[in-house]
């Protein structure tokens, strides 16, 4: 009985990583690791090398000894060539909280593919390559789409867990997103790498959401993501437009003149969101919908630092 039901939750995970991550992209994530730009202190040992320098078993530089400093780590060679004490520090393992923050409010759930459906894949690619190396990795949903997210995982065997949660994840929910982070911040204190995956589109604005993640001294990332009917609408005519969050309504007449303003809006809207996290050392990256997943990871993160 017991390898009847193994056999078959084993069915469904391989079912729900195919949805979510291919073979050929779990192959291309094994080879990668999450980097912070920040050190931080973990409660535990991980499988990363950390800047900070400890007492672990990589060899990594000298310092003069002050009293107080353990004995055992002594240079004796070099005393005895120079007449000083030398401190031998060694590359400490790490280990590394790793958040990834997926907006699953109504206005993600636009395009094709969804901006949600792109954004728990981008999710589930980042959180694969912390659990490969033993890093604390968490998913939460920013509104009640997402249900009661997952405990903190760790290590590959957490994958189905991970994975299961973001295949039940659906749009929804009005939480303003600056009352969403929130929420998180106070239920989260840990150090770490925290990834913001949302279009950013609230009319109380982003800004405070983001203020709330900077009080928490993380390493932050934020993923502004697009669709294509949006960044290049294909509309024409008179047309009746409704707000999928509050339900308000605009008619408009599309025309040459208000598509160029339109642009020119959203041309803003990015530059403001960019110049706003750059100015706090934030890490912007804006995506649209079409982009290969694999392409994002492997191109622009790892550009950015994220990854290596």
């Amino acid at each position: 009985m017991n390898q009847g039901r193994n056999g078959g939750k084993g069915k469904v995970i391989m079912s729900t990583a195919s949805t979510l991550l291919s073979p050929e992209l779990l192959a291309r994530l094994e080879r990668l690791e999450l980097v912070s730009r920040k050190i931080f202190r973990g409660r535990m040992k991980g499988e990363r090398r950390s800047r900070r320098k400890g007492q672990s078993v990589e060899f990594a530089d000298f310092r003069s000894y002050v009293h107080g400093d353990d004995l055992r780590f002594l240079d004796w060679n070099t005393y005895a060539r120079l007449d000083r004490l030398f401190l031998k520090m060694f590359l400490e393992e790490e280990d590394l909280h790793f958040y990834a923050l997926i907006d699953a409010s109504k206005s993600m759930d636009f395009g094709e593919p969804t901006k949600l459906a792109y954004a728990k894949q981008l999710a589930a690619a980042l959180g694969f390559v912390g659990l490969v190396r033993g890093d604390r990795v968490k998913i939460e949903t920013l509104g009640p789409g997402g249900g009661d997210p997952p405990p903190v995982l760790r290590g590959r065997r957490s994958l189905w867990r991970m994975l299961e949660y973001l295949e039940n994840v659906q749009p929804g929910g009005e939480a303003p997103l600056a009352q969403a982070v929130k929420s998180f911040c106070v239920r989260n204190s840990g150090k770490g790498i925290v990834v913001l995956i949302s279009d950013l589109m609230d009319k109380s604005g982003y800004e405070a959401a983001l203020r709330y993640l900077l009080a928490q001294e993380m390493d932050i990332y934020v993923i502004h993501l697009l669709s294509v009917a949006e960044i290049e609408p294909q509309l024409q005519g008179d047309l009746r437009l409704v707000d999928c969050e509050d339900g308000d309504v605009a008619e408009i007449s599309v025309s040459g003149p208000l598509l160029k303003r339109y642009r020119e809006t959203l041309a803003a809207f990015i530059h403001s969101a960019r110049d706003f996290c750059t100015r706090r050392g934030i890490v912007y990256l804006a995506a649209r919908n079409d982009l290969p997943v694999e392409q994002l990871i492997t191109g622009y993160l790892n550009q950015r630092g994220l990854l290596r």
